[in-house]
């Protein structure tokens, strides 16, 4: 039996991905992608206005509460790598790298994969929950936290309709990545003291997914300019050039400031 042709998923759905439909979701955000703006207005206001509110009050402890939605969003971003990781590795397998960057193959209607980019794309909207937490607990609000939240999702929710073929890696390293870093909260919530070096590899490994972000969109553009077969345009490619260039960047300074700067400082006070 030939197995290139065939995706790996289709023959371990799980009860509650039998049912999905790619083609009403698809239809969906096609009509309704806007609505990302909406949604990145109202929680500009909240935010702003919560941390307005708390300027004079004492923090929230929260930390039970925070402990519960990191716990669910590290189970979720778990369960989307596991079963989103299998159709990336057979894309590239038997396929090549450049049509893992280019095919939308991903969310084709009866795939796993394609039941987890929708959830993906609508977890965007629930992420956004995070900064609440922050507000209300009055910890710092940094410019890169709430810049990332809205532009990925008003990029998630713009790109999703069209099957950009590189959304395939950003969707994999995205939930790779969350289950780490949700896993992360949910023990710092939870009082455990964890060493130093594993927020450290956390930041790391965001800055790779930057960097991987920027090589496959690279990849994507040179084969759509040279006439080749390729599930993404020249606007797409513009906008996440600049998305994820921007937090390549905002990312580094974050690293350079809590980690080396403020680890020169600390040494500089001690001796």
């Amino acid at each position: 039996m030939d197995m290139s042709n065939r995706d790996p998923a289709n023959m371990t759905f799980l009860p509650f991905e039998k049912n999905h439909n790619a083609h009403a979701f698809d239809d969906y955000l096609r009509r309704h992608w806007t609505d990302s703006f909406i949604y990145s207005g109202i929680y500009v206001i909240v935010v702003f206005g919560c941390q307005f509110l708390m300027k004079n009050r004492e923090r929230f402890e929260l930390r039970p509460y925070l402990a519960i939605w990191s716990g669910l969003l590290a189970v979720f971003s778990i369960m989307g790598t596991i079963r989103t990781v299998p159709e990336l590795i057979w894309a590239v397998k038997y396929n090549g790298f450049e049509y893992s960057c280019c095919s939308g193959s991903y969310l084709e209607h009866g795939k796993v994969s394609s039941f987890w980019g929708c959830l993906f794309a609508l977890s965007k909207v629930a992420e956004l929950g995070d900064t609440l937490f922050m507000v209300l607990r009055k910890q710092q609000l940094i410019f890169l936290h709430w810049y990332h939240h809205i532009t990925v999702l008003i990029y998630v929710w713009y790109s999703y309709p069209d099957h950009i073929g590189t959304a395939r890696y950003f969707m994999v390293m995205n939930f790779t990545v969350h289950s780490v870093m949700y896993s992360y909260y949910t023990l710092r919530a939870l009082k455990y003291n964890l060493p130093k070096w594993i927020s450290m590899l956390i930041t790391s490994l965001q800055l790779v997914q930057m960097f991987s972000a920027i090589t496959v969109t690279v990849i994507s553009y040179n084969a759509l300019s040279s006439g080749r077969e390729c599930a993404t345009n020249y606007s797409n490619i513009g906008w996440s050039m600049i998305m994820y260039f921007s937090y390549l960047v905002l990312f580094a300074r974050f690293f350079y400031m809590s980690y080396i700067k403020k680890g020169s400082v600390i040494h500089e006070k001690k001796t």
